[in-house]
């Protein structure tokens, strides 16, 4: 059974950086990992992908060009640099990890997450 913990979470203005983390209990490099996030009152939407060779990552359309997924010199880790905070960032993020996940935006692929870190964000 994997275990995910996120941290990094916390209230940054409106233009502002935050950084994600996402350590495993176990070495994960065989894993591919996301990052999804709930906003209150709405459905888990996906934000990135990274497959587990590091080689491929994904990123919705609302965080492209803004947030950077990237796996950590160790290898229980996945970062999630978030830079330009917005508003609608506002949300509790989630990181979840599988092998080999087709459909890589769809959370219902993947069988192992953590509690979540919420992100909150000022004007």
């Amino acid at each position: 059974q994997v275990q995910l913990v996120e941290s990094g979470g916390g209230l940054a203005q409106a233009g502002g950086s935050l950084r994600l983390s996402c350590t495993a209990s176990v070495p994960f490099w065989i894993y591919d990992m996301a990052w999804f996030r709930q906003a209150p009152g709405k459905e888990r939407e996906f934000v990135s992908a990274i497959r587990s060779t590091g080689s491929r990552t994904y990123y919705s359309d609302s965080v492209k060009g803004r947030f950077t997924i990237s796996r950590g010199n160790a290898r229980n880790t996945v970062h999630l640099q978030m830079n330009s905070l917005q508003l609608e960032d506002r949300a509790v993020y989630y990181c979840e990890a599988d092998e080999r996940v087709n459909a890589y935006w769809n959370s219902t692929f993947y069988d192992f997450w953590g509690q979540g870190t919420k992100v909150t964000a000022s004007s």
